[in-house]
């Protein structure tokens, strides 16, 4: 699966796209929301969750970028 084949999907079908396909990679969680980072291919996929309502609120999808950077061991504090 492609990021563009990926993009064209609802969030339903993203959601089972990362299911089927995804490898959980990370998570990153804050008082707002919690994110699980998934790879699928040649590129990444957040599944952003609403944390008080425990529902998904949103599927990013992207190969580089600022959105990584939340995983990351220098980003993180102790």
């Amino acid at each position: 699966m492609t990021l563009y084949e990926f993009n064209l999907l609802n969030l339903n079908d993203k959601m089972e796209a990362v299911n089927q396909y995804g490898t959980f990679l990370d998570n990153h969680v804050t008082t707002k929301e919690r994110c699980n980072l998934y790879a699928i291919d040649m590129f990444f996929v957040e599944v952003v969750y609403n944390a008080e309502h425990n529902s998904i609120t949103e599927i990013r999808s992207f190969k580089t970028g600022h959105l990584l950077a939340k995983y990351s061991n220098l980003d993180r504090t102790v």
